[in-house]
């Protein structure tokens, strides 16, 4: 993150003030305090992850995903009751995002259930989207699959099975 002088003026002010009116947290903000004022840029990279950045092809990605996995879940209600029992119905379930090395997307997907509204049928469960490990490759490969299908959102159990195992 670059800032100007004026900027981590203002910036400093901010998390003095946050100080005085948060004593719980009062030493979390007079460390921030200290990095933007003596510009440890090393540190200051510490406070991107507070602000973030999900571009918006990586945003579009998610919901690429999220849609990926919503036409899985139509298209398993749509199969015979014999062709269901071959699907392995808990990985219909969308996991998300692991939040210690995928926070963004974690919190892009929160934000889409919660506060969009979106896809309302996905179970938040206690993990609220936090798989709890990397997923990003694991979806990107399910996904060129996906999109290889004839039918995307009339998905016969082998190609739920195909998706799957990408």
């Amino acid at each position: 993150m670059e800032m100007t002088n004026a900027q981590r003026l203002i910036l400093s002010n901010q998390y003095y003030l946050m100080a005085k009116m948060d004593p719980e947290n009062a030493e979390k903000y007079q460390r921030q305090q200290t990095i933007v004022e003596r510009g440890y840029a090393l540190q200051i990279r510490e406070l991107d992850k507070d602000f973030g950045c999900l571009s918006e092809e990586k945003c579009r990605e998610v919901i690429d995903f999220m849609e990926m996995y919503h036409a899985m879940q139509e298209s398993n209600k749509m199969l015979s009751e014999t062709e269901r029992k071959e699907v392995d119905q808990r990985r219909l379930q969308f996991l998300g995002f692991d939040i210690a090395s995928e926070a963004q997307h974690v919190n892009y997907v929160r934000f889409l259930t919660g506060s969009e509204g979106l896809y309302p049928q996905f179970d938040k469960a206690d993990h609220h989207f936090n798989s709890q490990m990397p997923m990003l490759d694991k979806y990107r490969r399910m996904l060129a699959v996906w999109r290889n299908c004839p039918r995307q959102y009339h998905l016969c159990a082998t190609e739920l099975s195909q998706i799957f195992n990408a």
